[in-house]
């Protein structure tokens, strides 16, 4: 097992061919998202029109990927009617969408004959996992990365499965 956590640009230059992210909470507070989630709660909608506001080197990184032949998809295992923070993740997936990510969206209701693992994910080129770790409040509680064969066959059977019943983004629509 590798023993240091990279940063997501250096996980995500390493990416060949795929590049998968599995989030199952209804509620994140990591610190970069403090600021835009508070804006988001006051009424701030990302307008697509105004891509020099929203355009971040975050989706810079996920559109150098994809230009570099990596698929990067996302699913959200969601509860529904949905939390707040998932009302303001949905109305900013566009960006993600804009940069070259393809995101799903699954009602918690039909996840329940998934087998998941324990903690949110990344998983590259089928054979690198990045888990996520997080604190009950939803703060990042750091990372851990694993090579181990039956921990992989569970991210990408347990993604597969989400994203076989995932929702396109474009057309999961919230209340």
């Amino acid at each position: 097992m590798p023993s240091s956590v990279p940063t997501f640009t250096e996980l995500l230059r390493c990416a060949r061919q795929s590049a998968v992210h599995l989030e199952m909470r209804d509620a994140y507070a990591v610190d970069n998202e403090k600021g835009p989630f508070a804006e988001g709660r006051a009424g701030l909608r990302l307008a697509s029109a105004d891509r020099a506001f929203w355009w971040r080197p975050w989706l810079d990184l996920i559109s150098e990927a994809v230009a570099h032949g990596v698929v990067v998809r996302r699913a959200r295992i969601i509860s529904e009617p949905v939390s707040e923070y998932i009302r303001f993740e949905h109305s900013g997936t566009f960006t993600n969408v804009a940069a070259g990510e393809q995101v799903r969206w699954l009602p918690r209701r039909q996840a329940s004959g998934t087998a998941l693992p324990g903690n949110d994910f990344w998983l590259i080129d089928d054979r690198l996992i990045r888990w996520n770790h997080f604190t009950g409040d939803g703060a990042s509680a750091g990372g851990e990365m694993s090579d181990n064969p039956a921990e992989t066959k569970l991210c990408v059977e347990a993604f597969e499965a989400v994203w076989a019943r995932g929702i396109p983004h474009d057309e999961y629509e919230i209340d």
